[in-house]
């Protein structure tokens, strides 16, 4: 079973920088996509960015240029580098990953709708 295990999120003020970290374990045969999502408190869910299963990467235009998705070599560790960080960034943070590269490009890969495996999140908060 696949588990993802986020890390890294704190307390930052504006203009700071924060690295958040998804450890992945329990893969299967095939390649996953993987991506960064958050929610704020009486707001929607937010696809923030993803990296798919060739490798590509896919941001929101919210964190164009400030955000860095990325992952390790043996793509079981997915990060994302936060800079110029402000407070409508504040929200809890989370991994999620799927095998499903089709399904997940057609409904659109920010949209969490296509994955199936979560991790608990990691919060970060940016204060002014």
């Amino acid at each position: 079973q696949v588990q993802l295990v986020e890390s890294g999120g704190g307390s930052v003020q504006a203009g700071g920088s924060l690295t958040l970290s998804c450890a992945a374990s329990g893969y299967t045969n095939g390649s996953y996509c993987m991506g960064w999502f958050r929610q704020a408190p009486g707001k929607e869910r937010e696809g923030v960015a993803a990296i798919d299963s060739e490798g590509r990467a896919t941001y929101a235009d919210s964190v164009k240029g400030r955000f860095t998705i990325s992952q390790d070599s043996a793509r079981n560790t997915l990060s994302l580098q936060m800079n110029s960080l402000q407070p409508d960034d504040s929200a809890m943070y989370y991994c999620a990953a799927d095998s499903r590269s089709e399904l997940l490009h057609f409904v659109g890969i920010l949209r969490g709708v296509g994955y199936r495996y979560w991790g608990q999140g990691t919060q970060v908060t940016v204060s002014s």
